[in-house]
């Protein structure tokens, strides 16, 4: 049984959240904390296998625990209770980066947490928290001027690939992965000769602002997928949270479209979806990339697509996945290309496509 530490500020809260992961006989809710500061002193002393943890809390909030986890080298499994506001979304963000590995989004109202919807979403991600890799606490994000001086390196690579036909890059990602594709887009030339389309499993509210960092880190185009937009070499195209992303070609051109279809592997966006939309489009291969994630999203839709196009799959290698899914399900499907670390990924990325 699985030990959990919860940290958040409403004693009404903090029951709610209890209740839900103490009805799971995988977990066992051990400690309680009230805010940061008892949560320091807990996590000095005590060793858990994830914790829970709020955003605003008198005296330490949930950012300031993570950076002085971070400055005592504690590492631990976190997941974020967080908000749907812009605001919230971007502290969200900036919680990934200080090494919380995945997040939920709890309503204001702790009563509205106990419909089974919530209940299912938040077991499910603490499932994939509790039994993924501890944080190292190295920074993924690469500083500004190393992502400049590999942009130069890879660009020449770029150069000298020999590349034909028209290209897309498709890459699927979930827990994990916003903080991974800081690794990745920072490296990629704004010249890269293929649009790319990205789904990272988030819920509606966040993706705007996950591509609006990315873009800020980025010589690379990066903006949130609006329907209609048409792809664009040299461009990142990140879905929609809460709408499922589908290319469509029409009058040679290729564009995004939007479909409510359910939730298919629990998530949308489904990066199944995605792939399966490119199956009828005029590009001549199609580069997939799956990333760090808990499940298996990504693997039937490469299938279905490797029916009607040339493709070419890379995966992450799971010793820089913060959780080994959704790459080892493309891995065990055996539809995989590469298998590459984190860090060089965007490589084999300019290698496949080419830079104009």
């Amino acid at each position: 049984m699985k030990k959990i530490l919860v940290v958040d500020d409403s004693a009404l809260m903090r029951r709610v959240l209890c209740d839900i992961i103490n009805s799971d006989s995988r977990f066992h809710v051990e400690d309680r904390a009230n805010n940061g500061l008892e949560a320091l002193e807990l996590l000095g002393r005590k060793t858990y296998d994830a914790v829970v943890l709020d955003v605003n809390m008198p005296q330490m909030n949930g950012l300031e625990l993570l950076k002085e986890l971070q400055n005592r080298k504690i590492a631990v499994r976190v997941m974020m209770a967080s908000t749907d506001t812009r605001e919230g979304a971007k502290i969200t963000l900036d919680a990934l980066e200080l090494g919380a590995l995945d997040f939920i989004h709890k309503p204001n109202n702790a009563m509205d947490c106990r419909g089974d919807a919530f209940k299912k979403k938040m077991l499910s991600i603490l499932v994939a928290v509790s039994e993924s890799r501890i944080p190292s606490y190295k920074s993924t994000a690469i500083a500004a001027e190393e992502a400049k001086t590999s942009r130069k390196m890879l660009e020449l690579v770029g150069k000298h690939s020999s590349v034909m036909g028209s290209k897309i890059v498709a890459l699927a990602s979930s827990t994990g992965g916003p903080k991974a594709l800081q690794a990745v887009i920072p490296r990629l030339p704004k010249n890269l000769n293929a649009p790319m389309v990205i789904v990272q499993h988030m819920p509606a509210g966040f993706t705007a602002s996950l591509a609006e960092r990315l873009d800020t880190l980025s010589q690379i185009s990066v903006k949130e997928a609006a329907e209609g937009d048409v792809l664009e070499s040299g461009k990142v195209y990140i879905a929609k949270g809460g709408k499922h992303l589908n290319v469509v070609c029409s009058g040679g051109r290729h564009s995004i479209h939007y479909s409510d279809e359910p939730t298919r592997e629990g998530v949308k966006p489904c990066a199944n979806y995605m792939y399966e939309s490119l199956r009828d489009s005029r590009y001549d291969q199609v580069v997939c990339v799956v990333m760090t994630g808990m499940g298996a999203d990504g693997t039937q839709g490469i299938r279905n697509l490797k029916v009607k196009k040339k493709i070419h799959v890379i995966a992450q290698e799971e010793g820089t996945c913060a959780v080994y899914g959704m790459p080892k399900s493309v891995v065990k499907a055996g539809v995989t290309d590469q298998i590459v670390p984190l860090d060089q990924i965007a490589q084999e990325i300019i290698m496949n496509v080419g830079v104009k």
